[in-house]
């Protein structure tokens, strides 16, 4: 059991259905498996399944518990601020890639 830190900046979805109703409803929930850390109150970048970046949100909260299935997750609410422009998502999506999607190199 131990915490595994997020990148400052990224927000990356699992699942297409919490990314869906983030945008569309303006707060959203994520689930995480194990525990991590993410920084509450910070704005960072969310990220689409497919790594593409699509909006700013703000983490409003992370809470890490063990659920019934005895699994170690953490829940993440967060807060749209608004969505990326179709500029803006190449940029950091092109960045991100680099940064910490693409391969990793020894």
């Amino acid at each position: 059991m131990g915490f595994q830190t997020e990148f400052n900046s990224v927000c990356k979805f699992k699942s297409e259905q919490e990314l869906y109703e983030l945008l569309e409803y303006g707060r959203g929930k994520m689930v995480k498996k194990q525990f991590r850390v993410f920084p509450t109150g910070q704005k960072v970048i969310a990220y689409a399944p497919d790594n593409r970046a699509v909006a700013i949100v703000r983490i409003v909260a992370s809470i890490a518990e063990i659920n019934f299935q005895g699994e170690e997750v953490t829940q993440v609410e967060m807060e749209l601020i608004r969505k990326l422009t179709d500029e803006e998502s190449r940029v950091q999506t092109a960045l991100a890639h680099e940064m910490f999607f693409g391969e990793q190199h020894a």
